[in-house]
């Protein structure tokens, strides 16, 4: 059963909408409060705020996926493929283990009037929204964007102090205070890095 949603502004970057979850409901709550290990909460329906700043990161600053192709890894909802899509990206993949935050990315995209690619070949800029939350993703994700920049790409990662962050990796571009839903994070607002892979 799909969670409902409502077609909404992105706090922080309101030029985009998105799918997401009604009120004020929690991750889990959206499960009927069970968690089942063969299948991921439906994480796409909520805009975390990794995203958010790096959403907002782009349409400020296009020229940084401008011309470019863009990966877009652990999509969730999509906003970060989203945003590079409105800079002009040439072509923007949006990828998770989760099949339905691909089609809810490709479904969020559409809404926005943009389309996203199944696969794109060796991209030029990799992004990452909220992926070191866990010690079993974060090696994972790490050696994916080291892999990528050894082949060339920018890594661009939106990260609001997840434990698992290595920042001896990366440099802080910028930072922003990124509404989020008390339901997820216990606060209205988490102070947002957007950091790029050295």
């Amino acid at each position: 059963m799909q969670p409902a949603t409502s077609l909404l502004p992105v706090p922080l970057a309101p030029e985009l909408s998105l799918h997401l979850a009604n009120g004020s409901a929690g991750l889990f709550d959206l499960t009927g409060g069970e968690f089942h290990s063969d299948r991921p909460p439906p994480f796409w329906a909520f805009v975390w705020a990794g995203g958010q700043a790096l959403a907002r990161y782009l349409l400020d600053n296009p020229h940084e996926v401008a011309g470019r192709r863009v990966l877009d890894v652990a999509t969730g909802s999509g906003i970060a493929a989203i945003a590079a899509a409105r800079c002009g990206a040439t072509a923007v993949e949006a990828s998770d283990i989760d099949p339905a935050a691909v089609t809810a990315a490709h479904r969020n995209a559409a809404a926005n009037g943009l389309t996203l690619h199944d696969h794109v070949e060796s991209p030029e800029v990799v992004l990452a929204g909220d992926v070191f939350y866990s010690p079993a993703s974060a090696p994972q994700m790490t050696a994916l964007m080291r892999a990528a920049r050894r082949k060339g790409a920018s890594v661009l990662v939106g990260d609001p102090g997840r434990g698992y962050f290595p920042h001896r990796l990366f440099e802080l571009v910028t930072e922003y205070d990124v509404p989020v839903p008390a339901s997820l994070e216990e606060t209205e607002s988490l102070r947002t890095g957007v950091w790029r892979m050295r």
